[in-house]
Parts: structure tokens; C-alpha cells; sequence
């Protein structure tokens, strides 16, 4: 991992649990994969008004892909860049498309008992900072979770992860906001990597300097017709 970036705070995501984290505008968070093996789902939140949120049904818009690459922001429910991916070491595989685990999700998979879930850690995390969502979220970004569009173009297909121990992604604030992240709980569908399904402990780091520039783009709009 590089050194060269100026780090005001960096905390562990306890494996199963979630953490959240205030950015000010110009910071950026860095997401770490210690062990290579784990999902990572990710909120965030205006600070000066949390009923905007970063949408994955308006980022696919404004960068007209399925998932980012480095150099592509991400869109609120109000059309504003909020966060941009500005340096990626992994191999790029991350997710926009499946809904965060709840509770309910895991009644449906077959457990009987209370079982940790990521909405829960997103409500648990910014509730640490004194934050009260106004409705909950499924629609997470979720870093490192591999998700394959078959070659029909309509089914998706859920595999483990493929990132290295190590790996990491840097999301750029583009304005003050509160940023949730769970180190996914999941441990019966099969997305954890190396094949042992077991949720791990990943890394988080609040950095103000280092990381790499780059422009906000503007939204993808049609060509005009000739």
C-alpha cells in the first residue's frame, strides 16, 4: 500500500459490523480490503440534509455504466456528484445492482434467529455520529462484490469476490457528507472470497492529501442527431 497520503483518521470495519465517518468536501476515503476476501457495502449521505443520498439508479445514468471506474463520480437523488472514485488498485469488480442485506433477507434465506445485516450497520454506524436516517436504503454500492451480467444480457450471476489482500478504492468527497460502511455479514450466499465465506474485518482511512486529481465529469448526454 502506498505511504505518500496525508491520513487524519483510519479505523478498522469490525468483520460483520459497520462504521461511519464524516468527510468534509475535498477529503477522500480510502477502503481497504485487508484480507482480500471481503464485500464492502457503501452509503453516503449530504450532511447539510440527509434525505439526499447517493443513488445507483442515477449514477448508471450520469456515467452510463453498470459499475464505476476510476475517474467516475457518484450521483445523489437529486442529480448532484457526491462522491468520485478517483484511485482503484483492485481489479475493478464492484457492484451497483443488489440490494443490501436485511433482516428480512435473511428470514428468506432460512435463518430463524436474529442475523447481522448491512442495513442494520448503516443505521448503526451513523447513529454513532448522532445521525437519523428518514427512511432506510437498500441501494448500497458495494465495493469488491462480483456480480456478472451473463451473455444473454439479463441474468446476473453472484460470485466471490476477486480482489487481493491489499486492494483498495479512494472515493473523493464532492461535498461534506457522512459516508456508512458495513464489512458485509453475509456468510450463506457465497461472496466472500477464497471460497470459506467467512465476513472479515476491512479498513477504512479518512485521507486530506496524496490521493490522485480528477475532474468531476459531467452527466452522459445523447450525441446530437446530424
Amino acid at each position: 500500500m502506498n505511504n505518500h497520503y496525508s491520513c487524519r483518521d483510519e479505523q478498522i470495519i469490525p468483520a460483520r459490523h459497520g462504521k461511519a465517518v464524516f468527510l468534509a468536501a475535498g477529503e477522500a476515503l480510502q477502503v481497504i480490503n485487508l484480507h482480500g476476501t471481503q464485500v464492502v457495502d457503501c452509503w453516503a449521505y449530504n450532511a447539510a440534509d440527509v434525505s439526499e443520498y447517493m443513488c445507483m439508479e442515477a449514477t448508471r445514468v450520469w456515467n452510463q455504466r453498470l459499475n464505476p471506474r476510476s475517474g467516475d463520480s457518484f450521483i445523489t437523488n437529486m442529480r448532484h456528484p457526491i462522491l468520485t472514485l478517483v484511485e482503484d488498485t483492485s481489479p475493478g469488480v464492484h457492484d451497483t445492482f443488489m440490494a443490501a442485506c436485511d433482516a428480512r433477507r435473511y428470514e428468506l434465506l432460512g435463518c430463524t434467529e436474529p442475523h447481522r445485516n448491512c442495513h442494520d450497520n448503516l443505521h448503526e454506524g451513523l447513529a454513532q455520529l448522532d445521525v437519523t436516517l428518514p427512511h432506510g436504503n437498500l441501494a448500497s454500492f458495494n465495493i469488491f462484490m462480483n456480480i456478472q451480467v451473463q451473455p444473454d444480457g439479463i441474468t446476473l450471476k453472484t460470485l466471490p469476490t476477486v480482489t487481493r489482500p491489499g486492494d483498495y478504492i479512494i472515493l473523493r468527497a464532492e461535498m461534506d457528507c457522512y459516508v456508512a460502511l458495513s464489512a458485509c455479514p453475509q456468510d450463506i450466499v457465497s461472496i466472500q472470497g477464497q471460497g470459506d465465506n467467512t465476513p472479515r474485518d476491512a479498513q477504512l482511512r479518512i485521507l486530506t492529501a496524496g490521493f490522485a486529481a480528477a475532474a468531476v465529469k459531467g452527466p452522459w448526454v445523447p450525441e446530437a442527431a446530424s
